[in-house]
């Protein structure tokens, strides 16, 4: 059947791929010219798998309380008169509870484990190359409670899958050598060493490239205004300047816009732009610099290494859909990243940016489909759209295709 693709991040582009494979005719549409412009451009890196816990939690309160004020907050909520935001709030706030939590976290593996499978076996078929780095992940920890905590959360997850293991602070030194300029500071560690890291950017412009090769056509620069449904189907998608696509299928993949194009539709997608930040720079000394891919769980920081490039990134500010560059969480991001690796990077070839992560409330996205019959839902995946998006868009495709996905997860 044909197909159009409604967005051509990096979950819109595995989603195009994997129908193509499955023999599809397949469009894309997206509004900027050339794949991977906006969420994915400039994320962490890591496709984290082992430690998948949401970021509802039953300590996420308590975290959130303490941070209220701090421009520099891991995570941050600008109250708004936005409604949106208040649902999206209280949503997240249910999601907090151990039970729903537990839940949670385990959707997210697996859909982890099955999604990291897939990217491997896309790799090795088509020799796709993305400064990608198999040395695992390691979180590090310099408060002991939280550690324990972590130890126990372990424990829980190797139950599903997981190979997340707790580090003493030696162990951790023997996995990431530049972490000894923390010393005492180090309480321990966790890592997981199945998991990987990787460029999504160079990796979406690299897959976007393929697909085309295999007859995907990608509509760029098509800026999207609406759905149009007509009884129980989609009839076509309405496009600035240009006349109506149509498909027998559509595909929505727009990330944080997607609640504005479904909500017309009836439909209500508890997705929320959670904005997050990312520091780049070229590496100065090498011996300073780290390899394997690191988490400051302290900071809920991201360090991963991009071929000659150090990639920080982390925090989250509930802002609406403003994408602006807020320099004072840039530049704690740049401070925090000295502190912990001084002379691991140029400070003076900093690149900033910002992107607006698809969140919703219990961190599981939207895959699968809606009320209309050929309308479908691949978005919401957060800050795990790289660690998921092999995974999605394959389970996508076999759903599209009436084929049961061969992973236990619940799709809509």
């Amino acid at each position: 059947m044909n197909v159009v693709v409604l967005g051509a991040g990096v979950i819109g582009v595995a989603s195009a791929w994997f129908l193509r494979e499955a023999g599809h005719e397949v469009r894309v549409l997206d509004r900027h010219a050339t794949a991977g412009m906006e969420t994915s451009f400039a994320n962490g890196g890591q496709i984290s798998v082992g430690h998948a816990e949401p970021w509802a939690n039953p300590g996420a309160i308590r975290k959130i309380l303490k941070w209220l004020g701090r421009e520099d907050a891991p995570l941050l909520f600008r109250l708004r008169a936005d409604p949106q935001q208040w649902f999206w709030g209280l949503r997240f706030l249910a999601e907090c509870l151990p039970g729903r939590n537990r839940a949670n976290a385990v959707q997210l593996l697996r859909l982890g484990l099955y999604s990291r499978a897939t990217l491997r076996a896309l790799r090795a078929s088509s020799g796709i190359e993305y400064d990608h780095l198999e040395r695992g992940i390691l979180h590090f920890y310099t408060n002991a409670a939280e550690l324990d905590a972590s130890a126990r959360t372990a424990a829980f997850m190797r139950e599903f899958g997981s190979d997340r293991q707790v580090k003493t602070p030696a162990e951790c030194i023997a996995i990431e050598p530049a972490l000894a300029a923390m010393g005492a500071r180090l309480a321990g560690g966790s890592y997981s060493a199945a998991d990987e890291s990787g460029d999504a950017y160079k990796f979406t412009q690299a897959l976007a490239d393929r697909c085309a090769q295999r007859g995907v056509r990608f509509d760029n620069g098509a800026r999207i205004e609406r759905i149009v449904a007509e009884g129980d189907h989609v009839s076509g998608i309405e496009v600035a300047g240009r006349e109506p696509v149509r498909a027998d299928a559509y595909v929505l993949s727009l990330g944080s816009y997607s609640p504005k194009l479904a909500r017309p539709l009836g439909i209500r997608l508890a997705i929320y732009p959670a904005k997050g930040y990312s520091v780049t720079l070229p590496v100065k000394d090498r011996s300073a610099a780290w390899t394997v891919s690191l988490t400051d769980e302290a900071h809920k920081l991201v360090f991963s290494r991009l071929g000659d490039r150090l990639r920080i990134a982390g925090t989250a500010e509930l802002t609406g859909y403003d994408a602006s560059i807020n320099e004072t969480r840039c530049r704690a991001i740049l401070n925090r990243t000295l502190e912990l690796f001084p002379g691991a990077g140029d400070e003076t070839h900093t690149q900033f940016w910002a992107g607006l992560r698809p969140a919703t409330p219990s961190g599981i996205p939207y895959v699968g489909r809606t009320r209309y019959r050929n309308l479908f839902l691949n978005t919401g995946h957060g800050t795990l759209g790289w660690t998921h998006a092999c995974g999605s868009g394959r389970a996508l495709a076999d759903i599209m295709g009436g084929r049961k996905p061969a992973v236990d997860f619940t799709f809509i």
